[in-house]
């Protein structure tokens, strides 16, 4: 069987391809800022909030991770209107998109968290640093440098999943692939093209996202060394903003 291939109809909905890739990228960016957000709000609560809200959160990574995606955006879509949330279909995208961001960046970040080393941690202290600008200035900074590459892997795989958007009516790039193959039956071609425009968005997306993180964080990776050990699990028994009644940092082992 021979198959011959057909472009010649798809000069007249370049437009439509681009205003979908713009809509893609757009629900993208804000997802990335309120998904990254959420979850380092959702890594300091894990680490260093009350138990029930540690439980809290918890419960909403495993659900989430646990939850296909587009179970989710119907749940956001479908099911809040029938609490009395009404809201359209580009808001529902962006809060699932947001959601599901979240969840994941909130173990990412954490991990991040945990990877800074303690002698970090008594160095920033013996600077005289307050909790909090030990926690914003040094611990945060080196913990996002750290796990950087991951937050950026899982933008993109969000990204990617926003696909299904499409089927609640969001005009991405995936629904100007539907639109366009139900009018010139071109379906091979289409999402040929489909699929080589989320490729080229993902690999630009990762470069220009590489090219802020050095610029974010340069000279922000540990270079190892210091105190042995790291912040690693003891560190949510560190904090004095943890409800454990400690406003001291832990002085080295002996002292």
């Amino acid at each position: 069987m021979t198959y011959t291939f057909d472009f010649s109809s798809f000069g007249i909905y370049a437009g439509l391809l681009a205003r979908g890739a713009a809509v893609t990228l757009g629900l993208t960016a804000l997802a990335t800022l309120l998904g990254a957000a959420l979850g380092i709000a959702g890594a300091c609560a894990s680490i260093a909030g009350p138990r029930a809200l540690r439980a809290l959160i918890a419960a909403y990574v495993e659900l989430i991770r646990n939850t296909p995606f587009v179970v989710q955006l119907f749940f956001v879509f479908f099911g809040l209107p029938s609490l009395g949330v009404h809201i359209d279909e580009i808001q529902a995208a962006v809060l699932a998109m947001t959601v599901n961001l979240g969840a994941y960046a909130t173990e990412i970040v954490r991990a991040g968290i945990d990877s800074v080393p303690r002698g970090q941690l008594l160095a920033a202290q013996a600077l005289g640093l307050q909790q909090r600008q030990i926690f914003r200035h040094v611990v945060l900074p080196q913990a996002l440098a750290n796990v950087f590459p991951a937050l950026v892997g899982q933008v993109l795989i969000v990204m990617l999943g926003s696909a299904v958007v499409s089927q609640i009516s969001v005009p991405d790039l995936t629904y100007a692939a539907s639109y366009i193959q139900s009018r010139n039956f071109r379906s091979f071609e289409t999402y040929l093209i489909i699929t080589a425009a989320y490729l080229a968005l993902s690999i630009v997306l990762r470069q220009l996202m590489n090219r802020l993180g050095a610029r974010l964080f340069a000279g922000r990776a540990p270079r190892g060394g210091g105190t042995a050990g790291h912040a690693g699990a003891g560190w949510r028994a560190r904090f004095a903003w943890r409800s454990n009644g400690s406003h001291n940092l832990p002085t080295e082992p002996g002292r």
